[in-house]
């Protein structure tokens, strides 16, 4: 490739019915939206939302018609890894939401099993869906690499190596070990509302944050030359 492709990364959005979107004026798609305004501003050629995207998988049809409508109308492609707020279960909001038969849409756990081919640009993205509402590892088992670029998403909590053997740590838990694993060249994460780095440096692994919170997008740029250079970059509101 000639030219650098341009990811950008969000997580937690936690779409959600309007009565309960407090923040965000009383519109539950709204974290959605500006995410995808402002990856359109980017001229993304993909946008990874690391899980939780909906808060839960009980949503009205009305607010999954909205959802899958701003999908549908950004004509970008969107790879969602399924999180615990939203696992790819059989009635999942992604298969009720009909989101899962956009064809710019792919949502791993549902429409591919582990991993989304983009041949144009020799990417692979791959992660494992939370599938249930019980524990897991996210990073298990990592993806032989079969194209130039391999991103890896993960949901789930970090934990340090000096923490993690606490009997007390939560749930979905991964650390320094697995990242490195990957062998990726970025870790789209999910699953903290802060926006951080984490890991041992092996692998670039970032949390996005929630954009409520964060109120940024990770802009990832995978270069010519390369490398790859993450910036935070601020989130636009409706104009």
């Amino acid at each position: 490739m000639g030219t650098e492709i341009v990811l950008v990364h969000s997580s937690d959005l936690h779409v959600d019915e309007d009565h309960v979107a407090g923040s965000r004026d009383g519109d539950g798609t709204a974290s959605l939206r500006a995410v995808l305004r402002t990856a359109r501003s980017w001229r993304a050629d993909v946008v990874l939302l690391a899980g939780d995207t909906f808060e839960n998988n009980q949503l009205s049809h009305a607010i999954l018609r909205r959802a899958r409508q701003l999908l549908a109308d950004s004509h970008l492609p969107v790879v969602i890894l399924p999180g615990n707020h939203d696992p790819a279960l059989a009635g999942s909001v992604f298969v009720r939401g009909g989101l899962a038969d956009l064809p710019n849409v792919s949502v791993l756990g549902v429409t591919h099993d582990e991993a989304t081919p983009f041949p144009v640009f020799d990417l692979e993205v791959w992660g494992h869906a939370h599938r249930d509402y019980f524990s897991m590892a996210p990073l298990r088992g990592p993806r032989p690499r079969s194209t130039r670029w391999q991103v890896a998403m993960a949901h789930g909590h970090y934990e340090p190596p000096e923490t993690r053997a606490n009997p007390l740590r939560p749930s979905w838990v991964f650390g320094d070990e697995e990242i490195a694993a990957t062998g990726a060249d970025y870790l789209a994460l999910g699953h903290w509302d802060r926006a951080v780095r984490v890991g041992n440096g092996v692998v670039p692994a970032y949390y996005s944050g929630s954009p409520d919170l964060a109120q940024t997008v990770n802009v990832v740029r995978l270069t010519a030359t390369g490398e790859v250079v993450v910036t935070r970059e601020r989130l636009l509101a409706d104009a």
